[in-house]
């Protein structure tokens, strides 16, 4: 894994001057009566000086952690979907651990009502596949849990807390609909109380990427900046909280990088609460790279998230369970004779009741892995039957 230093948060600019083999070996020219007549001296006039990013100042994780390892909030950047940003994050924590801290993991995937359920995991008191259901995972987050796995596993296996950092869906989704001013005294009580605005910085950001949207007559930048600033602020309040109650632990924060960046989303928004040493550390494949973006950019190495288990139908959520809405063309389903509008019962024995049972029941399968499915067909004339399948998985 490769690091990129940036002491001042510097930009590497590279300036090549390319002369002709003319103007290059021509410093006098002679005149037609044999005078010398001295070139014009030529001064440039530059308006600012370079920012230089040294790219010499390379490193692993190795020789990065001494210095890493003195803040007590190591923030480390995401794009959701990136498997190799899920690993270098791993590789940190496990640094971190290895070298003896006493460690909490702040997570941005999970809400902050369904910490119980966290905790219970963490403690064995539930299983992975009731921790997903209690959570609501699949309805929440959305993204591919076995991208987050093996951070869990980690967390779990050394007794690590995991802190749930985000605000529940329900609040954001109002405030997007109709504004904060529309939250009930009991939604109030659960976002953080000093909202700050006064980052410019940060609202021109925000109001770029709410223009890449596109001018709609339901969308406000008002309300969207409230939830950018219920997301960030609630999240800085959960990590500096934790920070406080547990004063001899560290907080490593994993979140998209769009939280991190220039410290002005959740970074700068603990340190306004609780002043503490922290770093940023963002993932530099696919970051427009500016001054003071971060105080780490890591390369990690390109890592594929194995490919799943897929049966090839699309599911819709139905008074009698899940129904098969729909096919794939050539897909695992049509081949073992699944239907339209069939419904799924169980799978390898184990009862379906909604979409996250089916999700759970493939969490370990692997494309070309069999297996039975049990199903409700419906009959217009006979009646529904039940009906067991085999099922070879694709991909």
């Amino acid at each position: 894994m490769f690091i990129a230093r940036y002491p001042f948060f510097l930009l590497l600019i590279m300036t090549v001057l390319l002369l002709s083999a003319c103007g290059n070996a021509l410093v006098q020219e002679r005149s037609a009566i044999g005078h010398e007549r001295k070139s014009p001296e030529v001064t440039a006039e530059v308006p600012g000086r370079s920012a230089i990013l040294d790219l010499n100042q390379s490193s692993d994780i190795d020789t990065l952690m001494p210095a890493l390892i003195k803040n007590r909030v190591v923030y480390i950047g995401e794009t959701h979907d990136n498997f190799s940003h899920h690993n270098a994050q791993l590789e940190i924590i496990t640094a971190f651990h290895a070298a003896g801290a006493e460690l909490g993991i702040g997570m941005e995937m999970f809400q902050r009502p369904f910490q119980p359920y966290l905790d219970q995991y963490i403690a064995g008191d539930i299983t992975e596949s009731e921790m997903l259901r209690k959570t609501e995972w699949y309805e929440r987050w959305v993204y591919d849990y076995r991208h987050y796995r093996p951070i869990l596993n980690f967390a779990k296996e050394h007794q690590l807390p995991v802190i749930a950092l985000n605000t529940s869906r329900e609040i954001t989704s109002q405030v997007s609909k109709q504004g904060i001013e529309s939250l009930s005294g009991e939604q109030r009580s659960q976002i953080p109380t000093d909202m700050d605005y006064s980052d410019k910085a940060y609202g021109e950001r925000l109001n770029g990427i709410f223009k890449q949207h596109g001018d709609r007559a339901d969308r406000s930048f008002e309300r969207f900046l409230q939830v950018q600033l219920l997301w960030d602020e609630g999240m800085a309040q959960r990590a500096a909280d934790f920070l406080v109650n547990y004063p001899e632990k560290q907080l490593i924060v994993l979140a998209g990088s769009g939280h991190l960046m220039h410290g002005s989303g959740i970074p700068n928004r603990v340190k306004r609460r609780l002043p503490i040493s922290s770093a940023i550390v963002l993932p530099g494949d696919n970051l427009n790279v500016e001054p003071a973006i971060a105080d780490y950019i890591i390369f990690p190495p390109d890592i594929m998230l194995p490919k799943a288990g897929l049966m090839g139908i699309f599911m819709a959520q139905s008074s009698d369970g899940v129904r098969v809405s729909e096919l794939s063309k050539a897909g695992a389903a049509e081949k073992s004779g699944i239907q339209p509008d069939d419904i799924l019962l169980a799978i390898d024995g184990q009862k379906v009741a909604n979409t996250t049972d089916v999700r759970i029941g493939l969490l370990n399968k692997h494309p070309g892995d069999q297996i039975t499915l049990d199903i409700l067909r419906k009959g217009v004339l006979f009646g529904s039957k039940r009906i067991s399948l085999q099922l070879v998985l694709g991909e």
